[in-house]
């Protein structure tokens, strides 16, 4: 998955002797134990979650994408390979992949979401198909929601919308009876079809899976998150549930990471609502969605939602402008770009939501303010700007302006476009 062979370990490791810091030192600066180190150093402990790179990143003094052995893609346009993604979901007989260890697998999908959270589309491109290909081999439904689930946030990125849906509902099949599978690939579906303009389907599929998940029996009974005590879930009406979520569900306590789990797909189906223009329902949404970030703090992020009190703000500001308050949305994105977790958010995430803002000041008018938009998405994440049709689209807009504003004309002329 990297430009190099050599280990992600290997390369803290070559940091710190740089940085003149012993493991001990580097440990405390990230208030880790020493032998946490060690282990990450030796590749005993493997690396793949997107925040304890950046957080080694920053304390070593580098880019994330040193540690990762890659270089930034400067490159221009969709990149190549998408119908060998496409051959790949087309197979439907087992392939004739090597067999490979579940662990090994599984780091590879670590480093898969990794290239898909710093933006490094036209390297997953070249790697998706043969770690399909593997994956579907080994036929472990875990696995296989998890690379479906990044071939279709790939796709939809790439402007192949429908394709993009179906490596959604493939994720669908693979999670068979796993609620929490289920609910995972529910918000590659629900990311799909907006993309596709079907803001009504998307509703209804991601407020269906997240019902289902946060409308079961907490354990202990006074339990409070997003608002809604334990006792107070489980009396919700029985048509407020999801299919087979009745009053003998059995009670257990809910991890932090299904609560984000959920509030995830409850912010989907408000940007879905707000596409919809049901403008009321998406408010009621992202304000359940901000109850449930309300209440968690630190906790890991084993479904890769990125969710938290910073992600509920930015789908604040994308309902606002759905609903044609642009004015507020922007002055809303003013204030939480100051926000301390804005930037531990993924690239990708940054990277896409500065798009979405450039189109609303693109909508009010003010073309210098989408153009610092356009600017920041490319210094955060290039390929968010450089490989989607969509932003395509808001930089020629931008570019039509005579004399374009300073950094736009740059980006027109790297991506292909004249004025």
């Amino acid at each position: 998955m990297t430009s190099d062979d050599v280990p992600i370990g290997r390369r803290v490791a070559r940091w710190r002797v740089r940085r003149s810091m012993t493991q001990q030192m580097l440990a405390d600066r990230l208030r880790r134990s020493k032998s946490w180190v060690d282990k990450v150093e030796r590749g005993v402990r493997t690396l793949d979650r997107y925040s304890v790179i950046q957080e080694l990143a920053h304390v070593l003094r580098v880019d994330p994408e040193v540690l990762l052995g890659q270089q930034r893609s400067t490159s221009a346009g969709p990149p190549d390979g998408v119908d060998d993604i496409r051959a790949a979901l087309a197979r439907y007989d087992t392939p004739q992949a090597p067999r490979q260890a579940p662990e090994e697998l599984r780091r590879q999908v670590g480093y898969a979401w990794l290239s898909y959270q710093h933006a490094h589309y036209g390297q997953l491109v070249r790697v998706l198909p043969g770690l399909l290909d593997t994956i579907q081999a080994v036929r472990s439904p875990e696995l296989l929601v998890q690379a479906y689930r990044i071939t279709s946030s790939l796709l939809v990125k790439l402007g192949e919308a429908d394709l993009g849906w179906l490596a959604a509902d493939r994720a669908m099949s693979a999670a068979g009876d796993n609620p929490i599978l289920a609910a995972t690939a529910a918000i590659s579906v629900a990311q799909a079809l907006r993309a596709s303009n079907r803001d009504r389907l998307a509703l209804t599929a991601a407020l269906t899976a997240a019902n289902r998940l946060l409308l079961t029996p907490v354990c202990p009974a006074d339990h409070e998150v997003g608002g809604l005590r334990g006792d107070q879930i489980a009396r919700q009406p029985h048509d407020q549930r999801g299919e087979g979520e009745g009053e003998g569900a059995p009670a257990r306590q809910r991890p932090p990471g299904e609560w984000a789990l959920g509030g995830t797909l409850l912010l989907q189906a408000a940007l879905a609502a707000a596409g919809c223009g049901e403008h009321g329902r998406a408010e009621e949404l992202t304000d359940r969605a901000a109850g449930i970030a309300a209440s968690l703090r630190g906790y890991d992020d084993p479904h890769r939602t990125s969710f938290g009190l910073v992600a509920v703000e930015l789908a604040r500001v994308l309902v606002a402008a759905q609903r044609g308050d642009v004015i507020g949305a922007l002055r809303r994105h003013s204030t939480v770009m100051r926000r301390e977790g804005w930037r531990r958010l993924p690239a990708e995430y940054r990277g896409a939501y500065l798009v979405d803002v450039a189109r609303a000041y693109v909508q009010v008018g003010d073309l210098r303010g989408a153009a610092r938009a356009l600017v920041d998405a490319d210094s955060v994440a290039p390929a968010e700007v450089r490989c989607r049709p969509l932003a395509r689209t808001v930089i020629a807009d931008v570019a039509r302006a005579q004399p374009a504003p300073a950094g736009v004309a740059r980006l027109a002329t790297v991506v292909g476009l004249t004025r």
